[in-house]
């Protein structure tokens, strides 16, 4: 097959771009300029898509001996991903970047431009496993790895692209065995330090970023009654479930910690209360995408993961109208809206839906 990988400049997407040379296929290496304004060299473990990261993609690729190219992209990332950001936290929601830019960017705008240029399939350093089913269609599965499965950040692919991904990292027992491989293979990105959070916001101050684009404007915290039991400086960099940096003037009755369970932007207030009210029995959304068909029955059993790294929850999905509506059969804690849950028939994803509201558990009596 005639391949395009994607080269991060880390050492998850060399060894995926090697392995796609043993197997013999027609590869050729593209690094995504994503940033308008990159840096020259990574800070850590923070960040990505520095000068120095292409550079290092660049030498992966001269050293197994394929083309290599850089693309911007830089502008539809800005628009689908970091906008996009910005406007989910000024709705009062919590978005997921990461899963968005696999939405659209890397298996959208670049997918698209690889098969217009004939290209068969994009590889990628993604940990998930894509198999063949008994009907003959493409299924996303989670990774052997259960540590670095990513396969809830590629919730959002369709079957189509599904059909052009490749993933040769998916079946490695561990991350380890990667960085062994790429030190055996002589590449220099062999113990580079992984990538941490929001890559456009490399120096982790999320707070502090989103105030340089929407304000901090100075508000009331207040509990479950109406209260005021604090000042915040910005509503908007809170998210629920958040229990630190809630600057509480007034302790809780019962002295326990309180967590965010709600963030107003119209009235620029964030509300507080004890951890058992983040308890949601019900989520719901009208934004949702499939990894195969959409599910035949109106009502069906699957497993609801709602972080990258949470524990898969036994669950209860139906649809109701427009809307898909899952009901774990356990309360999951903390959940917002702009979330993704992605859902599960075992290792196999199902879809995945946006959520647009939650519903709150019943107190157990």
């Amino acid at each position: 097959m005639k391949v395009l990988a994607a080269m991060s400049g880390g050492v998850d997407s060399a060894v995926a771009a090697a392995r796609a040379v043993e197997a013999g296929h027609d590869v050729t290496g593209v690094h995504l300029a994503l940033n308008r304004n990159a840096g020259t060299l990574r800070t850590g473990a923070r960040g990505c898509c520095t000068i120095e990261d292409a550079m290092d993609a660049r030498r992966v690729a001269d050293r197994i001996g394929i083309p290599f190219y850089v693309w911007d992209f830089s502008a539809r990332f800005a628009e689908e991903v970091v906008d996009d950001f910005v406007a989910e936290y000024a709705a009062g929601r919590t978005p997921n970047p990461c899963l968005r830019c696999n939405e659209r960017i890397k298996f959208a705008a670049l997918l698209d431009r690889a098969v217009a240029l004939g290209f068969d399939a994009v590889c990628t350093g993604h940990y998930a496993v894509v198999r063949t089913g008994p009907d003959g269609r493409r299924e996303l599965h989670r990774a052997s790895d259960e540590a670095k499965d990513q396969s809830y950040v590629l919730g959002v692919l369709t079957a189509e692209q599904l059909a052009h991904a490749m993933f040769p990292l998916g079946e490695t027992p561990s991350k380890a065995v990667v960085r062994s491989e790429a030190a055996e293979r002589g590449f220099r990105v062999a113990s580079k330090p992984d990538s941490h959070d929001i890559c456009f916001i490399p120096d982790g101050d999320t707070r502090g970023w989103l105030a340089g684009r929407l304000g901090s404007e100075a508000g009331p915290v207040v509990d479950e009654t109406g209260a005021e039991v604090g000042r915040h400086d910005g509503a908007l960099a809170y998210t629920v479930g958040q229990r630190r940096g809630l600057s509480l003037t007034r302790p809780a009755p019962d002295g326990r910690p309180r967590f965010v369970l709600e963030v107003k932007p119209a009235s620029n207030t964030v509300v507080v209360g004890p951890k058992e009210a983040l308890a949601v029995g019900a989520l719901a959304g009208a934004r949702m995408s499939w990894a195969g068909p959409r599910p035949g029955a109106d009502m069906f059993r699957c497993d609801v993961q709602v972080r990258a790294h949470a524990e898969p929850v036994p669950a209860t999905a139906a649809f109701e109208g427009a809307e898909l509506v899952v009901r774990p059969d356990e309360p999951i804690l903390g959940l917002a809206p702009g979330q993704s849950a992605v859902l599960y028939d075992g290792t196999r994803v199902l879809g995945q839906i946006t959520v647009d509201r939650t519903v709150a558990a019943v107190p157990a009596t």
